[in-house]
């Protein structure tokens, strides 16, 4: 399994493969806020563990394993965006809260935290249910 650092740069590489078609040393720094050198090694790293193919100065494209996890790194970052906005935190709060726990929940837990949307997605007025319940405990 990847560490944390690595699943940060393999949601970003999956990501803007998915937007741009290709992922750049420069995109992946300015979107992780660090250094290219930094990227440059990680990336080496990431080849090395087989979830990227590096050549440097041509780029880099993610392995079936890399594309697996990236994407699998994606939709946990969403569905954690979608669980806090269903239990009511304040939207200018979701990013940083989703990357501060997004690597701390064990696989299990996240498998939960998706049934548990999937239950308030099924009935749109169990999300109404738990807003009534939260106003209520806000103005106590």
């Amino acid at each position: 399994m990847p560490t944390p650092s690595m699943e940060d740069y393999l949601e970003k590489i999956y990501r803007l493969i998915d937007e741009k078609g290709y992922a750049r040393v420069s995109d992946i720094a300015e979107g992780l806020e660090v250094h290219p050198s930094s990227v440059t090694k990680m990336i080496q790293k990431l080849d090395k563990d087989n979830y990227l193919i590096y050549e440097k100065y041509r780029g880099l494209v993610l392995t079936n394993k890399g594309k697996k996890i990236g994407k699998r790194l994606v939709d946990r970052h969403h569905l954690l965006e979608t669980f806090l906005s269903i239990i009511g935190v304040q939207e200018d709060k979701i990013y940083a809260d989703v990357e501060g726990i997004e690597h701390h929940l064990s696989w299990d837990s996240i498998t939960c935290i998706e049934s548990l949307v999937e239950f308030f997605n099924r009935d749109p007025s169990r999300v109404e249910d738990l807003v009534k319940i939260r106003s209520e405990m806000d103005s106590e």
